[in-house]
């Protein structure tokens, strides 16, 4: 084991390449190297508005990029962000001294309440100019409203809470629609619902906040200046389901539960934090008396919604009678307080204070801080200036904090984009849990980090935790990449080598027989792994070669089979005659090639069900690699042994209609040994053709010689047409056996005479049968009498003759007189033809002076013309060109040539008859030109071009020349 451990170092070291989380020398144990490459930028940033107030500033509310601050007491400025450069001024039109109280946005941006000092309450929507004031809410000064997110709208605020100075909590809506002079109020209701009690009797109900759960419940928290209410059901069936009616009346007859603290600033305020892409908040933090109450809540509890809770405590110089905090808003890790002087951030995770941002005294004192929950903006403002804040990378460094707390779940969840951190948090873990003795999880986390290997290793190998170390080894092998083949082979025999040793030690203990059974599934799932296939294929070698030693064979095949070393397994069941088991294997997988190679083994011991299997996989075999297998097994004899390879043999080309000769001759040798009674069959269905046949004509005419099997000898003479062979072998089996083959060569009248005189000097010479001699003579009509009578004895009397004799003569009297007829016919036929050409001499046709050629359509009496019998006539020289394209190309060349001599021969004289010296000069020097004109007329008007066969054989020449087809296209375009 602790020679792999240095074998895997060693392969580590030999890397050529240092890719980023590779352990290697130089590299801290984490494997990354930190640079700061600038400057880390604050959480809070701080950015003071460049803005001056015509007056000073009185209250401000962000929500949604919609800022409204009111100046002095009578004027409203509206700014939506997104267009800073056009902020709205709004008149109030208060004529009395009241002041601006509060004011109150809600989430969508679109709704604006103002709460003055007088009790009255007014309304701006977005949308709109005009100031419009609440009638039904007169005589009520609002400290806190509770928007409602799920129903609120820009056109309608939906039911919403409103929370008084004298501890009253009213329900309201709010319509953004402006009727005109007589049309519907602002406030469509508000009624009460419910009023807070501290002990000196109702308090002032400070923040208010309405939400609703993921499961649909609704909750509702209050605060006073020293307790925090809680109000959780769901809302009554009915008109009123959309209100909170239903949720306030089931504390009617008690009081909803609270958190209370004994000192008081006075006032109180409530933050909440919601994640943007959920619906529920998921923090809070309650600033009072005696500090910050904060914590996570829970929408899921039945009986509480705060969880977690957490109190901070002012520090020295904070809190009431001395620098008491006058605002907090809340964000993801951290709560801001906004104390006269300065803003204080602190981690909700570890109550410490993050950040303490002192403001100038030339701003004046800090009057309130709020967050715009669509941005995540922090405001805050003095009489005369706007800050602003910016939250950037808020979870930076949350991960460390959550590490230092032990909570790595989630300091992975804020570190899992920074692989360094990541890495930091998992060998945290990894000690963590080793130092628990919870090694199996250790070996998990080390197995992500890029501690070095050998440290790991050696770690749990002194603490004898082996199968801590086979976990850690496995996630180390899963997580190896293609390249990295030398580690995957060490881990893989290491493993491997884990596994067999610990089955070693509890095999045959029946008190760990459950923890083997264990120990064998977890090994056999590690063998059979899609994500280890690769590696261990890889090192099946080195993997077999360990189970060898180990003597493990159950598992050694187990592994062939995953590895689908199919030829492994078979040779395993081989060598123990396990035969079945091994054909099954075959069968099963149906690989050509393994049962090439293991056939010869097989076939000795199981050869019926091998042979079965074979005409099971049909065709993907090839017999021809079958053939040796099927040789050694039929050596001995044995009619068993050659009766399958026959049936083998039978199934290839019967069935699979095989071709190849060597089958075919293979068959035919194994009909010679064992079923003669086959071969001759088998030859016949082959047929009589030599090219059809499959086999070795010669190698099966020496096979039945040698065998003794004279019949299908005389089958394979006829295929080869070697015909008087084949007689003189089927003489020697059957004289009708020879009297087939005498009649084969049908065309050659000679051989076949040659044939059955054959037949007929041995029925003669060597069976002295003249009767069966006179059949002869009667079955083949090409012999005669005297053909047959030199091959009998002088002893013979005529009398065996009489009869054939008398049928030769009537035969030779009846040709005689065909003869005759035939003679008296062609002498009849001669005097006809005779008389034809008589008749044609005197045969003339007229041709009128307004006949035109049939070809050019011009006047037929301007040149030499043609005239046939069939009526059509042509000049000379336009039938010539249409008779030339249809000659074949010798009458052509000839035409030419006729052509030539015609034009050199010299004209006729005129007035005067030729000299007998004249004409025999001319024959003398070569054909005369009416010869020649002769020669012309036979070649040229032989016959009408069109009625005669050269029409009918230009019937599949196109109308347009191929080579014109272009040109003449194109003219009628």
């Amino acid at each position: 084991m602790a020679s792999i451990l240095d074998e895997y170092e060693d392969s580590l070291s030999r890397s050529a390449v240092l890719q980023p989380g590779c352990p290697s020398v130089g590299i801290p144990h984490s494997g990354y190297v930190n640079a700061q490459l600038e400057k880390e930028v604050p959480i809070f940033t701080k950015q003071r508005i460049d803005f001056t107030p015509s007056e000073r500033i009185t209250s401000l509310v962000v929500s949604c990029n919609q800022l409204c601050m009111s100046l002095g007491k009578d004027t409203l400025l509206r700014i939506d962000l997104g267009k800073a450069n056009e902020p709205n001024h709004v008149e109030l039109g208060r004529k009395d001294d009241a002041k601006v109280h509060k004011m109150f946005l809600d989430h969508t941006g679109s709704h604006l309440l103002i709460a003055l000092s007088s009790t009255e309450v007014l309304y701006v929507n977005r949308n709109g100019q005009k100031v419009r004031p609440l009638a039904r809410w007169k005589g009520q000064l609002v400290e806190s409203v509770g928007w409602n997110k799920a129903l609120g709208t820009e056109s309608g605020t939906g039911p919403i809470l409103v929370g008084t100075a004298q501890g009253q909590i009213f329900e309201a809506e709010l319509s953004a629609s402006e009727g005109g002079l007589f049309g519907p109020a602002p406030d469509l209701y508000f009624r009460p619902l419910y009023v807070l009690n501290e002990e000196g009797g109702p308090a002032p109900v400070c923040s208010l906040e309405a939400e609703r759960g993921p499961d649909g419940r609704g909750f509702v928290i209050a605060t006073t200046r020293q307790r925090l209410f809680q109000f959780i059901g769901r809302a009554a069936e009915g008109a009123e389901a959309q209100g909170f009616a239903g949720l306030f009346a089931a504390y009617a007859d008690h009081p909803p539960p609270f958190r209370e603290f004994p000192s008081s600033l006075g006032y109180s305020e409530l933050a909440f934090y919601t994640p943007k892409l959920r619906s529920a908040p998921r923090a809070f933090a309650w600033m009072m008396g005696d500090g910050v109450l904060y914590g996570a809540l829970d929408c899921g509890r039945p009986d509480s919604l705060l969880s977690e809770e957490r109190v901070w405590e002012y520090p020295e110089g904070v809190g009431p009678g001395a620098s008491p905090p006058l605002a907090i808003v809340l964000t993801q890790f951290h709560f801001l307080l906004l104390l006269a002087d300065r803003v204080e951030a602190v981690c909700t995770l570890t109550g410490q204070v993050v950040l303490r941002d002192h403001f100038l005294e030339k701003f004046g004192p800090l009057k309130h801080m709020v967050k715009d929950s669509s941005t995540g903006h922090l405001w805050a403002y003095t009489e005369r200036a706007v800050f602003r804040y910016h939250v950037q990378r808020e979870a930076r460094d949350v991960w460390r904090t959550y590490l230092d707390m032990n909570r790595f779940d989630l300091a992975k969840e804020y570190c899992r984009e920074r692989p360094d951190c990541l890495d930091t948090v998992l060998a945290r873990e990894a000690d963590f849990c080793f130092r628990q003795r919870r090694y199996l999880e250790s070996a998990r986390c080390y197995a992500l980090t890029q501690s070095y290997f050998e440290e790991i290793a050696l770690k749990f190998l002194e603490a004898r935790q082996e199968e801590a170390l086979a976990e850690f080894l496995q996630r180390k092998l899963a997580g190896l990449k293609p390249a990295e083949r030398t580690q995957a082979t060490l881990l893989t025999t290491w493993l491997t080598e884990l596994y067999l040793s610990r089955l070693g030690a509890l095999q045959g203990d029946p008190e760990a027989l459950n923890l083997y059974r264990e120990t064998r599934e977890r090994f056999r799932s590690f063998l059979s792994s899609p994500r280890h296939k690769e590696w261990l294929f890889a090192s099946r070698a080195s993997i077999h070669e360990l189970l060898a030693s180990h003597g493990d064979t159950e598992h050694m095949v187990y592994f062939a089979v995953i590895m689908q070393d199919y030829e492994r397994v078979v040779a395993y069941h081989c060598q123990h005659e396990a035969y079945e088991e091994a054909l099954a294997v075959l069968s099963r997988h149906r690989d050509p090639q393994l049962f090439y190679k293991f056939s010869p083994i097989l076939i000795r011991h199981i050869p019926r069900q091998l042979v079965d299997a074979w005409i099971e996989l049909g065709s993907r075999l090839d017999a021809r690699q079958l053939i040796p297998a099927l040789v050694n097994y039929s050596q001995g004899g044995e009619a068993q042994q050659v009766s399958q390879a026959i049936r083998y043999m039978e199934f290839c080309v019967n069935v699979l209609g095989e071709t190849e000769q060597a089958i075919h001759n293979y068959l035919l040798s194994l009909y010679a040994r064992g079923q003669p009674a086959s071969l001759l069959a088998y030859l016949e269905q082959a047929g009589a053709s030599p090219h059809r046949v499959h086999y070795d004509l010669k190698y099966a005419l020496r096979l039945c010689a040698e065998h003794g099997h004279h019949r299908a000898c005389v089958h394979v003479y006829k295929v080869l047409e070697l015909y008087e062979e084949a007689v003189d072998l089927a003489l020697q089996v059957d004289v009708d056996l020879a009297k087939q083959c005498a009649d084969l060569p049908e065309d050659d009248e000679e051989l076949r005479k040659k044939l059955w005189l054959k037949i007929a000097r041995h029925v003669v010479q060597e069976e002295e049968d003249v009767q069966t001699a006179m059949a002869c003579l009667a079955s083949c009509p090409l012999l005669k009498i005297e053909d047959v009578l030199p091959f009998f004895p002088d002893f013979v009397t005529i009398d065996h003759f009489k009869e054939a004799i008398c049928s030769s003569l009537k035969a030779y009297n009846h040709h005689i007189q065909e003869l005759q007829r035939e003679m008296e016919e062609a002498t009849a036929s001669a005097q006809r033809i005779r008389r034809d050409l008589q008749e044609l001499r005197g045969r003339y046709g007229t041709v009128e002076p307004q006949d035109k050629c049939a070809t050019c359509d011009f006047p037929l009496l301007n040149r030499p013309f043609y005239l046939f019998l069939c009526g059509h006539m042509f000049h000379a020289d336009c039938l010539l060109q249409a008779v030339r394209p249809g000659l074949p190309a010798y009458k052509q060349a000839r035409l030419e040539e006729l052509q030539r001599k015609l034009g050199a021969a010299p004209a006729p004289t005129k007035g005067s008859a030729r000299t007998k010296e004249a004409e025999g000069g001319a024959a003398t020097a070569g054909p005369s030109r009416e010869q020649l004109k002769a020669d012309l007329d036979e070649l040229v008007a032989a016959e009408c071009v069109y009625c005669g066969e050269l029409m009918i054989r230009s019937i599949d020449r196109p109308f347009i020349d191929p080579q014109r087809y272009e040109e003449e296209n194109l003219s009628w375009l």
